[in-house]
């Protein structure tokens, strides 16, 4: 378990780090610079939570759909609660208020996509053996 919290953990800033380097991509920044925060870390980590979840809808047969939408909506929880406690002490690392679609600054509803696929990576990731096993 620990493992697989670290390995969570490592991807998202990963992840982080390729989406923010690729807004300075498109903001023309030449050094395609990248940021996180440490708090990012155990939050990606939470994503371990998707294992259980994703072996019991894959024992009932949920389509990719479903999955990923699933996921999105476990992502923009915990992106919720732990921005809504970070704001709350004023450590929150990112601020969302000035998109269209956001709620208290903390969630931006038009990043769905992007966790739509995160979800699913993640899954992949912590569950690589799941739909073989299903096909057999």
């Amino acid at each position: 378990m620990i493992k697989k919290y670290l390995l969570c953990g490592l991807t998202g800033w990963c992840m982080e780090v390729f989406w923010t380097g690729m807004g300075s991509a498109i903001r023309k920044d030449k050094k395609l610079t990248s940021n996180t925060s440490i708090w990012m870390f155990p939050i990606y980590a939470t994503a371990v939570i998707i294992e259980p979840v994703s072996k019991k809808m894959c024992s009932r047969k949920q389509n990719t759909f479903c999955r990923g939408l699933i996921y999105s909506l476990m992502i923009f929880t915990t992106e919720f609660l732990t921005g809504s406690i970070l704001k709350k002490n004023n450590c929150c690392p990112w601020d969302y208020s000035k998109a269209k679609l956001n709620i208290n600054g903390i969630v931006r509803l038009d990043y769905l996509p992007v966790w739509f696929a995160v979800g699913l990576i993640y899954e992949k990731m912590l569950c690589p053996d799941i739909h073989k096993r299903g096909s057999r």
